[in-house]
């Protein structure tokens, strides 16, 4: 896979900036000034992460998103909002955002989250790879209960019914069921799904949370998959899939 990235960016001054950034971790770096040019990109080809800013002239980076994600699943994705909208920050994540990066950020920080982005790219396609050559390996399948979580073609069923997770999605629900009964603060899954460990992205785990609960729990109100330890974090409830 070629490590290119679409930044989608309407102030030229902020996309040369990322671009720059981006260049240093030797990735190759397509920029767009408008959401409609942006939208037909990263449709027609395949990018390893596509960057969107919120505010564009044309189709928003929120339209964007929602698009991308309906018409390729696992394209990763990550959201660009001002540091005082928190209203676009939750949108994104809840429209299928894999992250959000608040304006102004350090080099420091864009690097980091983009190269926790890439590595899970990377080993998603390795597995996809994996799967073309040697088809399913039944010790890549996890399964606890009623729930089957197939590492090789990246896709989990619950009761035989599939689940239509993200990429990141996935990667959680799967984090957190190799580790049953095992709680975890939002610090730590941010270090172990998403690869980096700034404080104040709470909004990612928990956006993540929430949609994977809609997927997974019969009543969202009550969860009995995966659920909260007030004060502490999150759990996967072993019993809520056995019973």
């Amino acid at each position: 896979m070629s490590d290119t990235i679409l930044v989608v960016e309407d102030e030229q001054d902020i996309a040369d900036l990322i671009a720059v950034q981006l260049h240093e971790l030797s990735l190759s770096v397509e920029i767009c000034l408008c959401g409609n040019e942006g939208l037909l990109k990263a449709l027609s080809k395949d990018y390893a992460l596509v960057i969107l800013d919120v505010m564009l002239p044309g189709i928003s980076g929120l339209d964007i998103c929602r698009q991308l994600r309906s018409e390729k699943p696992e394209q990763a994705i990550m959201i660009l909002t001002s540091r005082t909208s928190e209203t676009d920050r939750v949108l994104g994540l809840e429209l299928g955002a894999d992250d959000y990066m608040t304006k102004p950020f350090s080099v420091r920080e864009l690097q980091a989250r983009v190269r926790g982005q890439l590595r899970r790219v990377h080993l998603l396609h390795q597995l996809h790879q994996q799967q073309g050559h040697n088809g399913t390996d039944v010790e890549q399948m996890l399964s606890i209960g009623h729930l089957e979580i197939d590492q090789i073609s990246h896709q989990a069923r619950l009761s035989g019914n599939p689940l239509e997770l993200t990429a990141t999605e996935f990667d959680l629900l799967l984090f957190l069921a190799s580790h049953p009964e095992q709680v975890f603060s939002r610090a730590q899954l941010l270090g172990s799904v998403w690869g980096y460990h700034h404080s104040g992205y709470e909004h990612t785990v928990n956006s993540h949370i929430n949609r994977l609960r809609n997927k997974l729990e019969q009543d969202v109100t009550k969860p009995l998959i995966v659920q909260t330890v007030w004060g502490v974090g999150y759990k996967f409830n072993r019993q809520g899939v056995c019973g």
